[in-house]
């Protein structure tokens, strides 16, 4: 199984799984099914990923090789 750009993501912050479980509320056993592809991410989870990595979710899902974020909203985070 290839690894997966949550994976990569996580890596390149020196971040451990239970580091980001805690940023979205959620245990680190959980947080690891979506590194694993085990289980699908939520839509909600998938945006605060990409706030917080300061990418899009299709750099994510690897819908796309750019690493850089969509213009955001006025107001938005």
């Amino acid at each position: 199984m290839s690894k997966t750009r949550l994976k990569d993501l996580r890596e390149d912050k020196d971040l451990y799984q239970k580091d980001i479980a805690k940023i979205l509320n959620i245990k680190q056993q959980q947080y690891s099914r979506y590194e694993t592809d085990e289980t699908e991410i939520s839509v909600t989870l998938l945006k605060e990923l990409a706030i917080f990595y300061k990418t899009s979710t299709d750099y994510i899902l690897k819908l796309t090789d750019e690493n850089k974020p969509y213009p955001r909203k006025k107001g938005e985070k």
